[in-house]
């Protein structure tokens, strides 16, 4: 396994797999707290906040580390039920989206981990209310404990709010729910440039050719990733051409601003950056991939510095509406966000 890689249980294929086989990490986690997802309720947490579902971070063991409430979890934890029914927490996702898959993390959840657990889900301006009607999107599925369990969701519904159900209660490390923004463009002010690659508002990593040290997906999040863990690096390329991440935006639009910025990068930046881009009506991104080579250039090869923000106006090549770009990392290194700005098409 390489660097960040962990073992995975996938229940489709009933065994451990590498990380970088989780068929889901092309998606966005729409219950990731960077992206605004909350906890806002759950029947009981006892042992551990629900707050900690969301982290993106890896889950932690720290042995010997106990609190008022008994051991502490790097997770959610109920205590044990007495009364027949099940624990529960609800999420309100970063941003509505559609939901392709999701991830019921258990990592060091051994003895007291949920035996099965189920998603339901609603859409919603405002926060659930006793009256809104639940979903079910995941029925019940068993979990092992210290596990991944990657499920897939087949429902093509929007979503904004989930209801993560445990049975009977027990401990969750995290939930990722992985899936695409689809934000509410009539809330947008359409006046100004929007960042039309940003993750909440539908950008979304296709494919890349490394990302060993990080997935060229954090670039789109909002904000500037605290060190370069939260940006996206390669590995040292020590054979001819360069790195590359193919995104799709989050609408059809015209580029206007671009920024490259590659804070907390120093001694690992890239040397240059290009990018092309394409308007694609059809195809799967199989597909997109290999015609990326051959899209006309949208930004032409550009000189790029240490922790610095690049912004980009007066080179960008107007090549009218676009859906798909190709962000050139020449050689290899590291990029903490590529903003997008532009109009609608």
């Amino acid at each position: 396994m390489t660097i960040g890689e962990q073992q995975i249980f996938d229940e489709n294929l009933g065994q451990f797999v590498s990380s970088a086989g989780n068929p889901f990490t092309r998606f966005v986690n729409l219950a990731d707290s960077r992206l605004g997802a909350v906890a806002l309720a759950a029947s009981d947490e006892w042992f551990a906040p629900k707050e900690r579902l969301l982290d993106p971070a890896p889950p932690v063991f720290i042995s010997g580390k106990y609190d008022d409430h008994g051991k502490w979890m790097d997770g959610w934890e109920t205590r044990r039920r007495r009364i027949p029914g099940h624990d529960w927490s609800v999420i309100r996702l970063g941003v509505p989206g559609l939901i392709r898959g999701v991830d019921i993390d258990t990592s060091h959840f051994v003895g007291n981990y949920p035996p099965a657990a189920s998603l339901d889900a609603c859409h919603c301006d405002d926060d659930p209310t006793e009256k809104t009607i639940w979903i079910e999107i995941l029925p019940a599925a068993a979990l092992r404990g210290n596990a991944h369990h990657l499920l897939a969701v087949t429902d093509e519904r929007v979503w904004s709010h989930l209801r993560l159900n445990i049975y009977p209660d027990g401990g969750v490390a995290r939930l990722r729910i992985y899936g695409e923004a689809r934000p509410d463009w009539s809330k947008i002010d359409h006046g100004h440039l929007i960042d039309l690659a940003a993750i909440v508002n539908g950008g979304r990593l296709v494919s890349c050719s490394d990302q060993f040290y990080g997935s060229p997906a954090n670039m789109l999040y909002p904000g500037i990733g605290a060190n370069m863990g939260e940006g996206w690096e390669t590995r040292r390329r020590r054979e001819p051409g360069n790195e590359w991440a193919v995104f799709t935006i989050g609408r059809r639009g015209r580029i206007r601003r671009i920024i490259v910025d590659t804070t907390h990068f120093k001694g690992n930046y890239p040397d240059r950056c290009s990018i092309l881009a394409a308007d694609v009506t059809a195809g799967t991104d199989q597909l997109i991939v290999p015609q990326s080579m051959f899209w006309p250039t949208l930004l032409p090869e550009q000189m790029l510095g240490m922790d610095s923000e690049h912004v980009f106006q007066p080179e960008i090549i107007n090549l009218g509406p676009i859906t798909h770009v190709r962000f050139n990392n020449i050689p290899d290194g590291g990029v903490n966000r590529l903003r997008l700005f532009g109009k609608l098409a």
